[in-house]
């Protein structure tokens, strides 16, 4: 008999405004991670504080940001008015409570409309505001939300503006860590999208005078480009386009000074008018996807109220530039139409050299077209009936990306590694590709072996990736191989093909290498796993005695029930980055073209540390 179960009064629970944002933190600030991946919550966290010193410097009060980071704790200094000094708690833990409610004073605000700040205090262990207004000041302290210390106002010397630091609740965080790269390319994007503003983010400077401009200039430093940067600017919308020799689209898009990491209407339009535009100046028809290959662009837009998908603003929903402005899409197709062919007939060089890049692209496609077709039909019937894609059930849809961050596709080699990831994983989000032995190295190869390959070729339908990453199926694509020689092999082999045909996916944060550990180091109590001598030497120090150790010397000789661990809660991932001054081709050319005696030094010089470190 089922068991009856009550309802009434007593089950009816209200939460108070710290309890609601502890208990449901993906509702705030999206996935928790632990910082391998940029859109972690701890890096939306340091994005509420900084938004709101932006908002400052966007209605004109303070030039520069001082941000630091140390051993987890953030501090956030600016110059601009400072919070009224009798809201200054309130500001801070009081929801829906914010001067960005004031459409006058914050029209084109880019915070969370006076929540983000409150959900930093509530996730952190610490959090301290401090407010300089007007010869006075007023500090308030608090501890995951609930207020320790409620200081009186007392006179300043000290400059207008706000301070705020934080230390990240490290019960919700666990084990989280901030990436400097990732942080930084955060900054530079504040800096492009307000001209003049000076962010110091532990001792470095960036700064930028001319915007998107010199965001796409140092985007591209190391590229080869068919033609000069085109800028254009006005108010509300700026926008930066060029074409490269790489595969696939490169696009930064941002709202309100909002990075919009899943684009969103604004980029669907700017790529249409693009097209049309294009279209339209040289009077011929050609395959958008021709006048796309290769492009490289950033738009920027200013947008009253705007709709944004999420909570954490990665996706513009909204339709219309304000209450009584024209909508997105006419805005940018009659800005991008007017200026951009102005631009090409002021400029005949670059309209030659675009359209050359057009007939190029077209041409390519034309020659894969027939390999494709024939490829396609086999890995159509290969994945009917093989074994190489143990799938999971939920994927990452371009419709439904903020609800699945963690869908996962491991890419191992072998039965037996394949075979213990498949038998650990939560058949919920994560799935495993099982490669058949060592891939080709496709380095200088064009994109007709991707379909030529057999292996290639099944690994970009599990993708997904055939037409580009807008419809990747998995968030976090995982290289999973022994920390053998021919593991870190495979490994490269398998980063070549992404950066030389998918370099997206890599620039957009998909890709991972799974870190697994080497030994382990247990006695009867303990059981330590090491990812290194060096870790393996320190746990034999702490167990003491005669320690039982074991060498794992592949990924198929760690039981399904240890593996759990390796890729659950506590998984290990170490991001694949692109630095913004890599030259892709010559980092590829140096590690998997001809042999140099340039990489056998690197090799030697390399090993030499490494045995140094061990020793020691």
């Amino acid at each position: 008999m089922a068991q009856t179960v009550t309802y009434n009064e007593d089950n009816i629970r209200s939460l108070d405004w710290k309890e609601h944002i502890r208990m449901r933190p993906g509702m705030y600030i999206g996935k928790l991670g632990d910082g391998s991946s940029p859109d972690d919550g701890i890096y939306i966290l340091v994005k509420e504080i900084i938004d709101n010193s932006i908002d400052e410097y966007v209605m004109g009060h303070g030039k520069v940001i001082e941000i630091e980071i140390k051993d987890g704790m953030v501090s956030v200094r600016d110059y601009g008015r400072g919070i009224p000094l009798g809201k200054v708690v309130d500001c801070v833990s009081r929801i829906n409570t914010g001067g960005k409610y004031d459409s006058k004073a914050f029209k084109k605000s880019v915070g969370l409309n006076g929540v983000g700040t409150k959900a930093v205090n509530a996730l952190s262990d610490y959090f301290m505001v401090q407010s300089v207004r007007d010869g006075k000041t007023k500090i308030a302290e608090f501890e995951r939300g609930e207020i320790k210390k409620d200081a009186r106002v007392v006179k300043s010397k000290a400059e207008n503006g706000t301070y705020m630091e934080f230390k990240p609740d490290a019960s919700i965080f666990k084990k989280y860590r901030f990436i400097p790269e990732f942080l930084e390319n955060q900054l530079w994007n504040y800096v492009y999208l307000n001209a003049g503003l000076k962010i110091v983010f532990n001792g470095k400077s960036f700064y930028s005078k001319n915007g998107l401009l010199d965001l796409l200039t140092r985007k591209t430093a190391s590229e080869e480009l068919r033609y000069p940067i085109i800028h254009l600017k006005d108010e509300d919308i700026e926008v930066a386009l060029t074409h490269g020799n790489q595969y696939g689209e490169q696009h930064y898009s941002f709202v309100n000074g909002q990075y919009t990491t899943q684009g969103g209407t604004h980029l669907q339009f700017f790529r249409e008018a693009i097209v049309k535009t294009v279209r339209d100046f040289y009077g011929k028809s050609y395959d958008a996807t021709d006048i796309r290959a290769s492009i490289i662009g950033a738009i920027s837009v200013r947008v009253e109220e705007p709709v944004f998908e999420s909570q954490t603003k990665t996706k513009l929903g909204s339709q219309n530039m304000g209450p009584d402005g024209p909508t997105v899409r006419l805005f940018i197709n009659d800005f991008i139409k007017k200026n951009l062919d102005n631009f090409l007939h002021k400029n005949p060089d670059t309209a030659t050299a675009l359209q050359k890049r057009i007939i190029q692209s077209e041409r390519e496609r034309k020659e894969i077209a027939g390999v494709k077709k024939l490829a396609n039909q086999r890995a159509k019937k290969a994945n009917l009936n093989n074994k190489k894609l143990r799938d999971c059930r939920i994927h990452y849809s371009e419709k439904r990306k903020e609800q699945h961050l963690d869908t996962t596709l491991f890419i191992t080699e072998g039965d037996s590694a394949s075979g213990s990831i498949t038998k650990a994983r939560d058949v919920q989000t994560q799935a495993v590709f099982s490669l058949r032995g060592k891939p080709l190295n496709c380095f200088g190869l064009t994109k007709k072996v991707v379909y030529e390959n057999e292996e290639f070729n099944l690994l970009q339908h599990a993708l997904n990736i055939e037409n580009g990453v807008d419809e990747l199926r998995y968030n976090r694509v995982v290289v999973a191989t022994d920390a053998d020689v021919d593991g870190m092999h495979i490994r490269l082999l398998l980063l070549t093909f992404f950066l030389q045909f998918f370099p997206d996916l890599v620039r957009q944060g998909h890709l991972y290498i799974l870190e697994t550990p080497l030994f382990r180091v247990r006695n009867k109590k303990e059981t330590i796993y090491c990812y290194s001598d060096k870790e393996r030497l320190k746990a034999i120090d702490k167990l003491k005695g005669n320690p039982e150790i074991t060498r794992f010397k592949g990924l198929g000789e760690i039981s399904p029930d240890e593996f759990g661990g390796f890729i659950g809660e506590d998984i290990r991932l170490e991001p694949v980055i692109v630095q913004e001054d890599s030259d892709i081709s010559a980092t590829l050319s140096y590690y998997m073209g001809k042999n140099t005696p340039a990489r056998q030094l690197f090799i030697i010089d390399n090993l030499k540390v490494e045995l140094d470190e061990v020793e020691e």
